[in-house]
């Protein structure tokens, strides 16, 4: 039986209200914002700024999860990975969920428009839309490319960071965007691969669980061949120094050389594909972060 939220203990209530958030998914989306500011400003962006980026950041992504975690209870309560999240034990009720999601996203709005301007405010509210409609509510149960379209919204915090520096858009933030775009395909279905069953248990038909190893893992070689194209296309669009040249270069064949990989994995048909597939997954997200510490670290030394 669900937990009744009025009878919980405090500490418990407001962690549960946290998780709801999913905080290690903001720190992710932060990875990217931070550094395009600093591109951005070429050097330091002002302290209101980076206040307003963190703080506005986090709380759209924060709102946007909860409204997600919400909606996506059902499902959740149905597969292992996700089972003891707070909305899919009740820990949470529906109600709380839903006031608590849209009061953060409305928030990150205010302060990104009071501190830096209307743009910013406006891609924030867009980011929030685009995953809990977009992603959540019309793609993820309908198609095996719902990650792909859905994953647009964790592209956001790019165009929210350089916006928020420079009142407007360019082709660099693009480039950022498209970056972070193509990466998140190679860097999900990995993870789906290994809870296939989990997603197939709940309905989801993610990638892994309507095609086979090997069409998976062709999907995840291009994408990835695809964004290392694109990384290394901001080094003219920027540009960008040598600093973000030699990093983008060796983090993107460090990526390819993992992803064929998993490929002879795949042809294989080895047992431990998912121990590679995982390697894969973790290695995606040091990839992100690397290359997004060069994009900060190269303003400074050209």
């Amino acid at each position: 039986m669900a937990a009744d939220p009025r009878v919980q203990p405090r500490g418990s209530r407001l962690r549960a209200h946290i998780a709801l958030t999913k905080p290690r998914i903001i720190e992710l989306l932060l990875v990217t914002a931070v550094p395009t500011m600093f591109l951005a400003a070429q050097g330091l962006p002002t302290l209101q700024t980076t206040v307003a980026v963190l703080v506005g950041g986090a709380l759209s992504a924060g709102g946007a999860n909860t409204l997600n975690s919400v909606y996506d209870r059902d499902i959740d309560a149905l597969m292992h990975r996700t089972e003891a999240r707070p909305a899919a034990v009740g820990s949470i009720s529906v109600r709380a969920g839903v006031i608590q999601g849209i009061v953060l996203s409305l928030l990150s709005a205010v302060i990104l428009a009071w501190l830096t301007n209307w743009l910013a405010a406006a891609l924030s509210l867009v980011a929030v839309l685009m995953y809990v409609l977009g992603y959540t509510m019309l793609l993820k149960r309908r198609t095996s490319q719902n990650i792909v379209w859905g994953g647009a919204a964790g592209c956001m915090p790019v165009l929210i960071a350089w916006s928020a520096v420079t009142g407007g858009l360019s082709a660099t933030p693009l480039v950022l965007f498209l970056i972070v775009f193509f990466w998140t395909p190679p860097h999900y279905w990995p993870l789906a691969m290994k809870y296939r069953d989990d997603y197939a248990n709940a309905g989801v038909p993610m990638l892994p669980v309507v095609r086979t190893d090997l069409q998976v893992t062709a999907s995840i070689i291009w994408y990835s061949w695809v964004m290392v194209a694109v990384s290394l296309s901001l080094v003219w669009v920027a540009p960008m120094g040598w600093v973000y040249a030699i990093t983008a270069f060796v983090v993107g064949v460090v990526f390819i050389a993992m992803a064929y990989r998993l490929r002879g994995a795949a042809k294989r048909e080895d047992p431990n594909i998912n121990a590679t597939a995982m390697r894969l997954f973790h290695w995606s997200i040091t990839y992100l972060s690397l290359l997004f510490l060069a994009v900060a670290i190269d303003p400074f030394i050209g």
